[in-house]
């Protein structure tokens, strides 16, 4: 971190500033330059307040150089993150995809999806218990009912289910849920974030609506700073101008990402588009930028779905889906988990 000072900063404010950096464990260094002085400072920054600095009454400016993010910071970690689910290694090689309903609406719906899935090729099953709707009167999901129902569906097909978490209150009912999901409305409810950090518990943390990539990496930091680092991230698609598809589907995120971080990456194309017709090519563009996984929603009667149907696959679409997605995987190098 590089500290600009003010022109007639004393002495005294320099020592006093100084003094006060002390405190963040990090060495300062002095350099006085013929028409201005600079602080730099020399260590682990994460902890320093840019803000607080730069409300010191002789700081000018103040600029990083190291990014604020330590735990998942590739930097400080060049290896790649590799999570196991239940023998399904995300992150390495292998390419997970995740496949299942949006919602959870009944127990014949939910099972018959994941057997058709797992039949497809899919190696985790997604269903949303809890769902944040924009419309209060919208289908909000069974709850704990649902969950029940994911565990019944993994007992019929030995799929893990992925599903979401609205509230911190709801956490002890995701005692047996295999990877728990923070959506994009709740990727910067910190305290939630942090109490899912004190779980030893895969997370799968998709990026806001509007997130910046560094509020994403930021937000995977609240949770490893408490202790958990089995942090999945997703590109979802973010909110632009563009209103043709329901998101805008930022593919560049997985490469940038993968400079940036150690930590898998998922893709989600069918909340990125929120049309059916665009989710394999996009599946298969996001295998090309090298993702780890994928997250498709199927659902046995999308025109009759309860929740997001216009982005939902058939199961005979999601198979034939697979087979290109096999395929792609194959041509860069890898193929996917068949555990």
């Amino acid at each position: 971190m590089v500290i600009v000072l003010k022109d007639g900063a004393s002495k005294t404010q320099i020592d006093e500033l100084i003094g006060w950096l002390t405190r963040f464990d990090v060495k300062s260094n002095l350099v006085e330059g013929v028409h201005s002085k600079i602080i730099g400072l020399i260590g682990d920054t994460t902890s320093v307040d840019i803000e607080s600095v730069q409300a010191k009454e002789i700081v000018e400016t103040v600029k990083r150089v190291q990014e604020p993010y330590k735990n998942a910071n590739r930097r400080f970690h060049p290896l790649d993150t590799v999570i196991d689910v239940r023998g399904r290694k995300l992150g390495g090689d292998r390419l997970q995809v995740i496949a299942g309903p949006c919602s959870v609406e009944t127990e014949e719906q939910t099972i018959k999806t994941a057997i058709a899935v797992k039949e497809a090729g899919a190696t985790m099953l997604r269903g949303g218990a809890f769902k944040p709707r924009t419309s209060p009167y919208a289908f909000q999901g069974l709850g704990k009912e649902g969950i029940e129902i994911l565990k019944k569906a993994r007992a019929e097909t030995g799929l893990p289910i992925v599903t979401e978490i609205m509230d911190v209150s709801d956490i002890d009912l995701f005692d047996d849920v295999d990877v728990i999901q923070v959506g994009a409305r709740n990727s910067q409810n910190f305290t939630l974030l942090k109490a899912l950090g004190r779980l030893k518990k895969p997370i799968l943390l998709k990026r806001g609506l509007s997130g910046t990539l560094q509020e994403l990496l930021m937000s995977a930091e609240y949770i490893m700073s408490e202790g958990n680092d089995q942090v999945i991230l997703c590109e979802r698609g973010i909110r632009t101008f563009e209103t043709a598809t329901r998101n805008v589907l930022d593919l560049a995120a997985v490469p940038l990402l993968k400079q940036k971080t150690h930590l898998p990456i998922t893709v989600d194309p069918s909340h990125a588009t929120g049309i059916a017709s665009l989710i394999e090519p996009c599946a298969l563009g996001a295998i090309a930028v090298g993702a780890h996984a994928l997250e498709i929603e199927v659902h046995i009667d999308p025109e009759h779905a309860w929740s997001d149907g216009a982005q939902s696959l058939t199961p005979a679409a999601f198979s034939k889906t697979m087979d290109k997605i096999r395929a792609m995987a194959e041509f860069c190098g890898r193929s996917v988990d068949n555990s």
